[in-house]
């Protein structure tokens, strides 16, 4: 294991070395059009990723390096993205697994993963945006679930952990072997206004709602998919909800889908015009350690979920500073393992809606693809919106689709805000690529190193960068170890650009013999840490 992830940690920062993406390009102030109700992720064929071609400008001599590196390493290193969370059993390989047959499954009463979904106001009424996915839990024996969980775990077993670990891994792992229900009716969702959600009173959907009406019952007008997923906009009746143009606040609504033993989530009705802030989860609100798979996987199964730095106070915060503001939580975590995630945030942070990663995004190349596939529904679900990034430097994809959407939807975008994961952490050797941001002006976006730099912002207005955070961007490639790349002549020398961040290699500044040397370094140096 050592040794794969050594050589893992070399493919994947040479990938991220060999690609490029190009500098954006402005765009006109552009009247946003009207709301539209969005397609659903799981009623289409995803769009195929456009493959990186990240070897067409190396010499040969690097394709033959990278050929001898070995096959056996895990598809998520090879892709340059560490999601560990990859390759879970569904339907047919579960009851397999675990002995069951048709009757066994009948027997089982039904479960509904009904994911935390936003409304939009359109001139026919407010549209619910249901998701999720039918279950079936089969009743797996302990010992059983100590075997399978044991398959997750690296380098260690659930017997090496301590009690309460052992219990939330073994949890964990039985939320993943599930039968999912394809082709069922999603019948009778139950409607009516949200209590108080928590004790501490805050605006922004966490806190206190004066909702009133939107009672009712309605049935989804399509069934689940093959992997049992349901996700569609469903026009509701207003009851005594109000209208959205009237209104700047959140509304929320309790939903519960009728015959099924778990079931319950809250809807916010999002007007058409304010601000929502869009965070990931991973290594930004709690800690994960992601580019370190074996911290990452106990971490996520079988440590509690702790939340990184003061993070909670900054978007406590936020929930009362800018009030009003609509919170989306959106992770590629598959959806098997969302429950643990929407526990920790709708107890830590402020609440709001959530996305996960439909079953129908299971490989490596849906995985790349499926959170620009969610920020775009929500973008274009709320045209009228500004929204507010906020995710880590250690997902490739959060590189390159913030700056896109940034120049993509110019007049939505209102912060960006990057926690450099590598500036913290040593385990973190994966570089990342800041030239989308080339284009796009200081005070628009900020890669930070600690939660409090995220305080004494003017959010509201679009003064998201705290000048005493040295931002030193080279437009290129960050983080590569021992400085490599760093030149004087490589640097921006401006006042503001020096001092958080450190690196840069081009195919200008390096040949064949300079990739043949960083190899080695790398490799070197990884297998030593590791």
């Amino acid at each position: 294991m050592r040794y794969i992830l050594a050589h893992a940690l070399v493919q994947a920062s040479l990938l991220s070395i060999t690609s490029a993406s190009p500098a954006p390009t402005a765009f006109a102030n552009i009247a946003p059009p009207d709301p539209v109700v969005t397609p659903s992720p799981v009623e289409h064929i995803p769009s195929p990723i456009v493959g990186r071609n990240i070897l067409s400008d190396v010499d040969s001599d690097i394709k033959n390096v990278l050929s001898g590196l070995g096959s056996d390493l895990p598809t998520w290193v090879a892709s340059g993205v560490p999601n560990f969370f990859q390759g879970f059993p569904t339907k047919d390989a579960v009851a397999s697994s675990l002995g069951l047959d048709s009757s066994d499954l009948a027997a089982l009463p039904t479960n509904v993963l009904n994911i935390d979904p936003y409304a939009n106001w359109t001139k026919s009424g407010w549209n619910v945006r249901f998701h999720g996915n039918v279950y079936k839990q089969p009743n797996t024996s302990v010992s059983k679930l100590n075997d399978l969980a044991d398959i997750f775990l690296v380098n260690t077993k659930i017997a090496d952990l301590p009690q309460s670990q052992q219990v939330q891994a073994r949890n964990l792992t039985a939320e993943i072997f599930v039968v999912q229900q394809p082709h069922v009716a999603v019948n009778k969702i139950h409607i009516k206004p949200a209590v108080s959600q928590g004790s501490s009173g805050q605006p922004g959907g966490g806190g206190s709602s004066n909702t009133s009406g939107g009672t009712q019952d309605i049935t989804l007008p399509y069934n689940t998919t093959a992997e049992g997923d349901f996700d569609t906009f469903v026009q509701i009746e207003s009851n005594g909800l109000t209208a959205g143009n009237e209104t700047s606040a959140i509304q929320r609504l309790d939903t519960h889908v009728e015959g099924a033993s778990i079931g319950n989530a809250t809807a916010y009705l999002v007007p058409p015009t304010g601000l929502t802030v869009i965070s990931d989860i991973d290594d930004i609100l709690r800690v994960t350690k992601i580019y370190e798979p074996a911290q990452g996987l106990l971490n996520s199964f079988a440590r509690p979920f702790t939340a990184w730095q003061n993070m909670p106070d900054i978007y406590r915060n936020w929930s009362i500073s800018l009030p009003d503001t609509h919170f989306h939580y959106l992770t590629t975590t598959p959806e098997q393992v969302t429950r643990n995630y929407m526990q920790f945030i709708y107890t830590t942070y402020p609440g709001g809606s959530f996305d996960t990663r439909p079953l129908n995004f299971s490989d490596v190349s849906a995985t790349l693809s499926i959170r620009m596939f969610l920020l775009q529904k929500i973008f274009e679900t709320f045209p009228e919106r500004k929204f507010v990034l906020v995710a880590d430097t250690s997902n490739s994809d959060v590189m390159r689709d913030y700056p896109k959407l940034a120049t993509e939807f110019p007049s939505q975008v209102q912060c960006i805000f990057l926690r450099n994961t590598s500036a913290t952490d040593s385990g973190d050797k994966f570089p990342y690529d800041t030239s989308g941001f080339k284009g796009l002006k200081q005070s628009k976006y900020m890669f930070f190193v600690n939660a409090d730099d995220l305080t004494n912002l003017d959010i509201a207005n679009g003064h998201c960068y705290n000048q005493s955070v040295a931002q030193n961007l080279t437009f290129s490639y960050q983080g590569l170890p021992f400085g490599l790349g760093d030149t004087p002549t490589a640097v921006n020398a401006s006042a503001n650009q020096t001092g958080a961040a450190s690196g840069l290699l081009t195919k200008e500044s390096a040949g064949a013999q300079g990739f043949m040397t960083l190899i080695a370094a790398m490799f070197t140096a990884a297998f030593m840490v590791l």
